[in-house]
């Protein structure tokens, strides 16, 4: 599932081809995403102007003109991708907007378990999936103090707890084990054992490892691309996802896998203990 350097690098991409273009058309192929897509809403965008382009948490936002917001969630293969309207359209391509001056939007979609809402602005964050949404992990609030409030009366392991989007949005598990890797933490750590230095750390690496995952354009294992259809290059920095067997990059021991709930984490056995 694209977690939040991912999102933010669709939203960066998008930008150059859509800001201050008017829609000029929309295409409804499937409607059978997570919600069933509403159709009469989303041709009621005709008309509308892309104000801006931004994101909450794993959650994509186009501003559009007057009070209208366009809310998208990639779920685990979900593609935004602009081409030129000649391009063939593929299989699992289930939204098509038309923009002035030749461009296409498309969304393209293999499980279906991607999200297309219309709201208002006023409205935004009344919305379930918004509602409880947890600091922006670029937010100056998240700080150590603000970390061990959650972890000092939790039982969970704390690789689960930075997995929680009511505390920090936008992390999902390639990210959660990069940090606590980052910051020497075995992820099945319970949280409540953490120090409050523990939390400091991880904290402060929080925007750092995401920041570094945004310059490489995110993580790309098979569906990711942003929106010129481009796959993101920080898999070839992890330093412990998906690298069960292979050397830790900071001493001679290899990393490990551990199945924890439906979900794994990896990690180095010397260097977090």
């Amino acid at each position: 599932m694209p977690e939040l350097p991912e999102v933010e690098t669709v939203c960066r991409s998008l930008r150059p081809h859509l800001l201050g273009r008017t829609i000029a058309g929309v295409t409804v192929l499937e409607r059978r995403l997570r919600v069933p897509v509403d159709t009469r809403a989303l041709k009621r965008l005709i008309g509308k102007r892309v104000d801006g382009i931004t994101r909450m948490g794993k959650y994509i936002l186009f501003d559009l003109s007057g009070d209208t917001v366009w809310l998208f969630h990639l779920g685990m293969s979900g593609k935004l991708i602009c081409v030129p309207p000649e391009m063939p359209r593929r299989k699992h391509d289930h939204l098509i907007i038309e923009f002035g001056a030749g461009h296409h939007l498309r969304y393209h979609d293999p499980r279906r378990f991607g999200l297309s809402l219309v709201t208002t602005k006023s409205s935004l964050l009344d919305l379930p999936q918004l509602r409880y949404v947890g600091l922006d992990p670029f937010d100056p609030g998240l700080t150590g103090d603000y970390l061990f409030r959650f972890t000092r009366a939790s039982a969970r392991r704390i690789r689960d707890l930075l997995l929680d989007q009511r505390i920090v949005a936008g992390l999902g598990n390639i990210y959660a084990n990069e940090i606590l890797s980052l910051t020497a933490i075995k992820p099945t750590t319970r949280a409540y054992r953490l120090t409050r230095k523990q939390t400091g750390a991880i904290a402060a690496a929080i925007p750092v490892l995401l920041g570094d995952a945004i310059r490489w354009c995110g993580t790309s294992f098979s569906d990711y691309r942003d929106a010129d259809d481009r796959s993101g290059e920080f898999q070839n920095h992890l330093r412990v996802y998906d690298r069960n067997g292979e050397p830790c990059r900071i001493c001679p021991s290899v990393i490990k896998r551990l199945a924890v709930g439906t979900r794994s984490v990896f990690y180095c056995p010397t260097c977090q203990k």
